[in-house]
């Protein structure tokens, strides 16, 4: 029997609101929709961290962030790289005869790069700019609008998009050509700010015809102060909705062009005779604000913009096309699982996610009745947050600030705190000892003799 080949397509900062399939009433999204209809659609996923470096180790060393202890970016406060030696899904699937390759962003580690973790290829995202000289067009522009702008040079078909989908084709034809089973993942910076999106992506949504996200506006009242600091940070404090609305027009439009190219990805597969035997996964690192909560990027928060991921899988003979898995997943930490199982190959020890193979092949549960988040601050700051979900109480404990409490079937743009209400005394209790269950077995060293007390005693302010 022929090893399941593995595509894995990972953009940087991709809301799970912002997909036809997952209910956004006017983004078109024609490719996921379709990879969705003909495999199973995750509908409760969630990132480990709401951070690019540290979910992308997480991805790599089926560890969460207080376990690899790659917790910032690099530029921060903390930017250390992830425990040497630590075991990756990379080896074990090199030594079943996997070829390796990766296209685009990396953003793991700054000493080390892929062919130093074992990828047999890899075309960094940077090739793109000398590409775009060669053709003889202009510059990628950016004039340092984060809210973004038109790329007014070129089409799509010139776009880093299409040279990325490019570039994975022709890993994926020679892989045809040698009948070699393939591991191939395609990182691409976006739709991470600033988007800079050629025609007619810029002006596919017009900013007035955009409607505010359930999340704005939010007057932040009885929330961690460091949430108003954010958007002073960022100068964007006195934005209104027709200012946001710009960057959710561009933001839209990246997502757009972003799966017109998966669309050609996914033909290219069947065209090779490649899709019958490829596990093809789409997901995420982490959302992005985009207005949400008057804020843009991410850090600081838990909110549901940046922790809530897409993630579509499809596994010809396995799945069943068109299902619908609400199982809670977090998605970088179980998918380093999955990719082992999946090729047949010993999961090392050192991980400890969940294999999502049990799901695709038709399990009905994976046992988890919530799912946590965690993050440590960056460029802004070390902030420590932990967030614990369930499916209807979101609960973040901010130990330097005020803890967090929504109920996210009454309030599903979170703007109400709850947490000092008493009426909700009791479900903030049975929220802080899921997350005492859940940081005991991480062994997460923020939950001390000192910090203990916050949640077992409820000793906050």
């Amino acid at each position: 029997m022929a090893c399941t080949n593995v595509l894995l397509i990972y953009p940087d900062q991709h809301r799970f609101d912002c997909v036809g399939v997952n209910g956004h009433a006017f983004v078109q999204t024609p490719a996921m929709d379709r990879l969705a209809a003909e495999g199973m659609n995750f509908t409760q996923a969630y990132c480990p961290i709401p951070l690019c470096v540290p979910a992308r180790n997480t991805l790599l060393h089926g560890q969460w962030p207080v376990q690899h202890h790659c917790i910032c970016n690099e530029g921060s406060e903390s930017p250390r790289p992830p425990d040497a030696g630590l075991p990756t899904f990379i080896e074990p699937l090199r030594q079943a005869g996997y070829f390796m390759g990766c296209v685009g962003k990396w953003h793991v580690n700054q000493f080390r790069g892929p062919l130093e973790y074992g990828f047999d290829e890899y075309v960094p995202e940077e090739a793109y700019s000398a590409w775009r000289k060669e053709q003889g067009l202009p510059c990628h522009p950016w004039s340092g609008n984060w809210f973004g702008e038109l790329d007014p040079g070129i089409g799509p078909e010139h776009s880093r998009l299409a040279w990325g989908v490019d570039c994975t084709l022709a890993m994926l034809e020679r892989m045809a050509e040698e009948q070699r089973p393939f591991f191939i993942r395609w990182d691409p910076s976006e739709p991470h700010l600033p988007n800079v999106v050629p025609e007619p992506y810029f002006s596919m949504y017009p900013p007035e015809t955009i409607p505010p996200w359930p999340s704005y506006p939010d007057p932040l009242v009885g929330k961690p102060s460091i949430q108003a600091q954010q958007r002073l940070s960022w100068q964007v404090e006195d934005k209104a909705w027709a200012d946001w609305a710009t960057m959710v027009s561009s933001y839209l439009g990246t997502i757009s062009l972003l799966d017109a190219q998966l669309g050609r990805l996914l033909d290219g597969l069947q065209q090779l005779g490649l899709a019958e035997n490829t596990l093809v996964i789409y997901t995420s690192d982490h959302g992005d604000m985009c207005g949400g909560h008057g804020m843009v990027d991410k850090h600081n928060v838990m909110y549901d913009d940046v922790v809530r991921v897409p993630m579509i899988v499809r596994w010809p003979g396995h799945t069943q096309p068109g299902s619908v898995c609400q199982s809670f997943v977090s998605n970088a930490l179980d998918l380093a699982s999955t990719f082992c199982e999946v090729a047949g190959v010993p999961v090392p020890e050192t991980f400890v996610g969940q294999s999502l193979a049990p799901l695709l092949e038709g399990a009905q549960d994976n046992g988890r009745q919530d799912i946590l988040c965690t993050y440590h601050g960056n460029q802004f700051g070390l902030f420590s947050q932990r967030m614990v979900r369930d499916r209807r109480w979101k609960y973040v404990w901010n130990p330097t600030a005020e803890d967090e409490l929504y109920d996210t079937l009454t309030d599903p743009g979170e703007l109400h705190n709850l947490a000092r209400d008493p009426a909700h005394r009791d479900e903030l209790t049975r929220m802080r000892g899921r997350l005492v269950a859940w940081l005991e077995s991480l062994r997460d060293p923020l939950l001390n003799n000192w910090t203990r007390v916050q949640l077992v005693q409820g000793r906050r302010i």
